[in-house]
């Protein structure tokens, strides 16, 4: 004699395989998905836009123009550092008008937060930046903070400054935003789901943290080599590339991630190029002979 099944044993046999399906559904999914964590003591965000900009076609028109006030915003804080810094270095402007000039410039650099830039606001940047003061502030710039961006956006102050203009996707890629939080971007390649997890903006008090990410693929440690001559804006004390390193160690030694593969990610090599022939290796490494 046969057996037959009630309709709800026919129902719990359905939910059961679907069940079975989602689970190897998922499993496939998990599979296929690679994540990604950015650490090190540079802005990682930088890797993060590339990413976008290589693998997702890049930002589109819209979103370049929402960088507009950043790019204004970065160029206007990077003259107003050199400024502030030929005070405390010393430093006289070649030319005594420009002081008018410097005056001038912080009574109208809040007009580029609202996302343009006056030709009168643009005329005065100029004329500083070309000030032989200001060109010889510039050359110590290693001697206090200043974005690496600086001398990119005020050489080119003409386009950036323009009614017309749309930030390029290089302009985006060399903009510089103080994160908070941790920022969490998705790509494809080659059939693998990415999920990069950058925590720029918790650095501090990582040991509080650094576990939720165990398990990750692997880590991204990003270290710019321009910053062999450079100090910590908290801490004037400590060396970039000494506190890079000290904290690679940590990473690679941390019992979280004794299984996930590290890759380190060196860049920033063009300004290194540039930087190598006028300031030594030996302000990081005194060991260093040519």
């Amino acid at each position: 004699m046969g057996c037959t099944l009630s309709s709800d044993d026919k129902s719990a046999q359905e939910r059961s395989k679907m069940i079975d399906k989602n689970l190897r559904d998922d499993g496939e999914k998990a599979s296929r998905e690679v994540k990604l964590l950015l650490l090190g003591t540079i802005l990682a965000f930088v890797v993060r836009r590339l990413i976008v900009i290589i693998h997702e076609a890049g930002y589109s028109e819209e979103e370049c123009k929402q960088y507009r006030a950043v790019v204004y915003s970065n160029t206007i804080q990077s003259i107003i550092a050199i400024i502030r810094a030929m005070g405390r270095l010393k430093i006289d402007f070649a030319d005594p008008g420009r002081a008018d000039d410097a005056r001038q410039l912080f009574v109208l650099a809040g007009s580029a937060d609202e996302g343009y830039m006056t030709s009168e606001l643009s005329g005065i940047i100029q004329r500083l930046w070309k000030d032989g003061g200001v060109q010889a502030c510039f050359s110590r710039s290693r001697e206090y903070q200043l974005n690496d961006s600086a001398s990119y956006y005020l050489n080119d102050l003409d386009r950036i400054s323009s009614p017309s203009y749309v930030p390029t996707q290089q302009d985006v890629l060399r903009t510089r935003v103080k994160t908070t939080g941790i920022v969490e971007t998705h790509f494809t390649f080659k059939d693998l789901h990415f999920k990069m997890f950058d925590v720029g903006g918790q650095r501090s008090e990582r040991k509080k943290w650094i576990h939720c990410f165990e398990g990750v693929t692997a880590i991204i440690f990003c270290v710019s080599l321009s910053d062999y001559d450079l100090v910590l804006a908290e801490d004037e004390e400590m060396n970039r590339m000494h506190e890079s390193m000290k904290l690679f160690d940590s990473i690679c030694n941390n019992k979280w991630f004794t299984d996930t593969s590290i890759i380190l990610f060196l860049n920033k090599k063009d300004l290194f190029d540039d930087k190598i022939k006028r300031s030594p290796l030996t302000i990081c490494f005194p060991e260093y002979t040519d």
